[in-house]
């Protein structure tokens, strides 16, 4: 399973972005040096030796391998303007909260052949703040892809399926088989 919903909060929260990250590999590579403070840490996060970092960094080399522009944009992206991704969590964690737009299988525990039966429903439902907290401090803490369906289904169980407490009261949400999703500050 491709990791759709950590990859969805990272994207949320890089839409606060003021400005884009570095485009070339040379300021990519300096960027990376000047944040983990030195050459030989960024080859290790990166999986090369030193020395092609350092020929990066001083232009010698400029154009890297698919599978390092790859792991090279990531490691930015990650790293990218970390006050105003923090300023971001903190919204959605405190006021404004996210919405969730999927498309996947979500079941409920009921008697077989009910309305209930599991099916592909697409989704778009705002969570509360409550919820976009829980599941920034998991992705944080490096929960994994089903930790975080697991808090997802939770918000959209309370949110959606059981409309804040007004119906269904007893109904337990499974979210499975996602074939989309998409999240939004």
């Amino acid at each position: 399973m491709v990791d759709q919903l950590g990859e969805s909060l990272d994207r949320a929260v890089e839409q606060a972005f003021t400005r884009p990250i570095p485009k070339s590999a040379q300021a990519q590579m300096k960027y990376l040096v000047k944040q983990l403070k030195g050459t030989k840490a960024v080859a290790q996060a990166l999986g090369v030796s030193q020395r092609t970092v350092e020929r990066y960094v001083v232009g010698k080399l400029k154009r890297p391998r698919k599978d390092l522009a790859g792991r090279l944009e990531r490691a930015v992206r990650k790293r990218w303007q970390p006050q105003i991704r923090a300023k971001a969590k903190k919204r959605a964690a405190s006021s404004d909260g996210i919405v969730v737009s999927t498309r996947a299988r979500f079941g409920f525990t009921a008697a077989p052949g009910s309305s209930d039966d599991a099916r592909v429903r697409h989704i778009t439902q705002a969570l509360s703040p409550r919820w976009a907290e829980q599941l920034f401090e998991a992705r944080d803490q490096g929960a994994t892809e089903q930790q975080l369906l697991n808090i997802a289904a939770q918000g959209l169980g309370e949110h959606y399926f059981r409309d804040n407490g007004r119906r269904a009261h007893d109904l337990m949400v499974e979210f499975t088989d996602v074939e989309e999703m998409e999240i939004d500050l």
